[in-house]
């Protein structure tokens, strides 16, 4: 047993005869002079013996843990999942009144992604962190700051998740990703705190727009530069807005870049407040959860020519597909066949007992599909 599993292990114990168990623990740690505050939550689960993820929350600016733990907390999918929560707290601002932000205002010395590379390694010294397998997601300007760690801190975080804000034009120029990077928001296009435009004061810019971050990210993961768009349901139609889905993936079908655009929605938390539709706490670590630093987990890569449906062991038509999808074997007498969305999550699987088959999909919303037959995959449009 190792140093750190036998620390995990000693600290669980500790938290569950002081009462503390399953629920969020106050810590500290030393950095840069100040005593840096922050939330941990450690499931039930986890017994130290194998490396978890790690998921970093940050409030908005003013605001503080509990803010953040109030509209986003990630106890109950950690609990289920296994993994750690963390909510660091900012410091206060002088040349802002004292408010509590993330990127401070010149002139200052304050540099809050250095203290977080500096918190991963403490807590990885505590607990089993996977250390592929780092997440970062925030509010407004805590997620302004996830942005900027998702440039800056690339070569630790996985993934990100920004939720009422673009980038900031100077972290936009400033940004040179080393891996694929899963990146998703969460805007508003009625948001007055963080224009969905973008900013410009005085002939300069200082946010970029939605579309020109997406494309950005677009551009960096090596995706199409256009996104498929599939409309969420509108199951609460009393919240004064709706959402759709904008999804960038690659040639290969591995999404990369996804905006949840809550249309009429202002600087909020969705499920917490204003859109009701959908529930960002739950949507991010749905989509967080699926990268490594290596980039989209198990997302199988073809050549162009088996995306393009060219030597192949079989026939799949009609492509389009309404409803039933005929796929022919050619070469092979019966085989598995699974299909995946943009996303890579398998959608559907079954044999294929026969030289020709019938596969229902008018079950499917209108989208991007991957059917994969072996080790053979090619791309299937499904339509209404």
């Amino acid at each position: 047993m190792n140093k750190k599993t036998i620390l995990s292990m000693l600290m669980l114990i500790i938290l569950s005869n002081s009462g503390y168990s399953q629920s969020y623990i106050s810590q500290s740690i030393q950095y840069d002079g100040e005593s840096r505050q922050y939330e941990i939550y450690v499931p039930e689960i986890y017994d130290g013996t194998v490396n978890v993820p790690l998921v970093f929350s940050f409030h908005g600016g003013s605001g503080t843990i509990a803010d953040q733990i109030g509209i986003g907390d990630f106890s109950s999918y950690a609990d289920t999942a296994n993994f750690i929560a963390v909510y660091p707290q900012a410091l206060p601002d002088p040349n802002d009144g004292g408010s509590t932000n993330w990127i401070h205002k010149d002139p200052t010395t304050v540099d809050d992604v250095l203290f977080i590379d500096a918190l991963i390694d403490a807590l990885s010294a505590t607990y089993q962190i996977d250390p592929n397998r780092i997440y970062a997601c925030g509010y407004s300007l805590g997620g302004e700051f996830t942005l900027s760690l998702g440039c800056r801190l690339n070569n630790r975080i996985a993934a990100i998740g920004a939720v009422a804000r673009t980038m900031q034009t100077y972290t936009y120029n400033n940004c040179s990703p080393v891996h694929p990077t899963g990146v998703m928001t969460i805007l508003g296009t009625a948001d007055e705190a963080s224009n969905y435009n973008g900013v410009f004061f005085g002939g300069e810019q200082y946010y970029v727009s939605a579309a020109e971050m997406h494309s950005f990210w677009a551009s960096q993961n090596n995706c199409n530069a256009n996104a498929v768009t599939t409309l969420v349901p509108d199951i609460n139609a009393t919240d004064g807005s709706t959402v759709e889905r904008n999804t960038w993936s690659t040639t290969e079908g591995c999404a990369y870049v996804e905006e949840l655009k809550v249309i009429g929605g202002g600087h909020d938390w969705p499920g917490s407040f204003g859109n009701a539709d959908i529930n960002a706490t739950a949507e991010l670590w749905q989509f967080l959860s699926r990268y490594n630093l290596n980039g989209l987990i198990d997302c199988t890569t073809t050549s162009l020519d088996q995306l393009n449906g060219t030597n192949l062991l079989y026939k799949a038509y009609p492509n389009p597909v309404n409803a039933l999808l005929e796929i022919e074997l050619l070469e092979i007498a019966n085989a598995e066949f699974k299909i995946f969305n943009v996303f890579g999550n398998l959608v559907l699987r079954g044999e294929l007992k026969s030289q020709k088959n019938s596969v229902d999909l008018s079950f499917l919303p209108t989208n991007v599909y991957f059917l994969k037959i072996n080790d053979q995959m090619t791309k299937i449009l499904k339509i209404e």
